[in-house]
């Protein structure tokens, strides 16, 4: 057998091994361990099926006690990449460029013709990640809601107000890149998948106009709308597991396996709520995390991020307990966000206190 066949074969012996030493992500653990009521549980189980969910899973203390569905299945994000980018920002705060106090006329974004006004040009990095830009340029995957709730240019001074704004997060994708001298894709994959022993994102990206026509393989995409916005959306695709594994890391503060993959205090300060978005139901926006307004006694927010109103990432610190939602949203689907609030209701109901 020749050098190449050997170390050829002698690499694949390896990857097969890692594969079944990771075949079991998380430990598993009853429901009556983690605090739960099994046959409300199995409520659940029913509801997921009714309403056209793909995929759950409920973690406590970072061991599953509750799964659904195909967790493997690899699936558009869709507005959940806002905290992986949140995560990215938070490893590149501290190494010289970037700052949040740092102005979009400071790191030299401007826009297409005929550019920002040098009052959009004052606003921070800071408010940027709090979507509190007051810039309301037409953004790359900006939707027809968000362009129609969208306010006039120059309608709020930066800091204001807030708008949930693909524009922002755009632009700081476009900015963590420039500092980084990397791309977002490969540096998730590099700084929070690899480390994190995620299994279904391997960092194959693709650049795509829009999602029809993104292979089945890739785990996301850089999008560009250049008669729309000069920056670019960037998309992922992971699966319930890795988001699962994603959302242990923030419940830990950032800490895994003895190392700080995101700063602690990075985790607390872009989780805690910025903007009140709905003061009767306490929700909440921090710096690319949604939240929710917490009570007196609670050390830290609950937080989380939806996607389309159906997939959601769920973080609750006070219960130890990670939750991620799936639907499969790349072909037709019937879930809607009035299901989603359902399988919450169902998912807290099923406790035992």
């Amino acid at each position: 057998m020749g050098k190449n066949c050997l170390a050829w074969l002698l690499a694949a012996c390896t990857c097969l091994a890692a594969d079944a030493a990771s075949a079991e992500t998380f430990e598993r653990i009853t429901p009556a361990q983690a605090g739960y009521d099994a046959d409300r549980l199995e409520q659940l189980r029913l509801l997921l099926s009714e309403r056209g969910s793909e995929a759950m899973l409920l973690l406590k203390d970072g061991k599953v006690f509750f799964e659904y569905g195909d967790i493997d299945a690899k699936r558009l994000v869709h507005s959940m990449r806002k905290p992986l980018l949140s995560a990215l920002i938070g490893t590149e705060l501290g190494r010289g460029c970037l700052d949040l106090d740092k102005t979009l006329a400071d790191y030299g974004i401007d826009e297409r013709p005929p550019g920002l006004s040098e009052a959009e040009k004052s606003a921070t990095l800071r408010q940027v990640l709090q979507s509190r830009s007051g810039v309301y340029h037409p953004a790359t995957a900006e939707t027809e809601d968000m362009a129609a709730a969208r306010p006039a240019r120059g309608s709020h001074a930066p800091g204001t107000h807030y708008y949930y704004n693909n524009w922002d997060f755009n632009v700081a994708g476009a900015i963590f890149e420039k500092c980084a001298g990397q791309g977002v894709h490969e540096a998730f994959a590099e700084r929070i998948a690899a480390p994190l022993g995620m299994r279904d994102f391997t960092g194959r990206i693709v650049s795509l106009p829009d999602v029809a026509a993104l292979p089945v393989w890739a785990d996301g995409f850089r999008q560009l709308e250049p008669d729309v916005s000069r920056y670019r959306a960037y998309h992922f695709r992971l699966s319930a597991r890795d988001l699962a594994l994603f959302g242990q890391l923030y419940l830990q503060r950032g800490q895994w396996q003895g190392r700080s993959l995101v700063p602690a205090d990075w985790v607390d300060e872009s989780t805690a709520p910025a903007s009140v978005t709905n003061a009767d139901y306490g929700l909440a926006y921090g710096m690319l995390w949604s939240s929710l307004v917490p009570g007196p006694d609670q050390k830290r927010p609950s937080f989380y991020h939806a996607g389309v109103g159906v997939h959601m990432l769920g973080v609750y610190p006070d219960l130890d307990l990670v939750m991620v939602h799936r639907v499969n949203t790349e072909q037709p689907y019937s879930f809607n966000g009035g299901d989603l609030y359902a399988v919450i209701r169902a998912m807290h109901g099923a406790r035992n206190d």
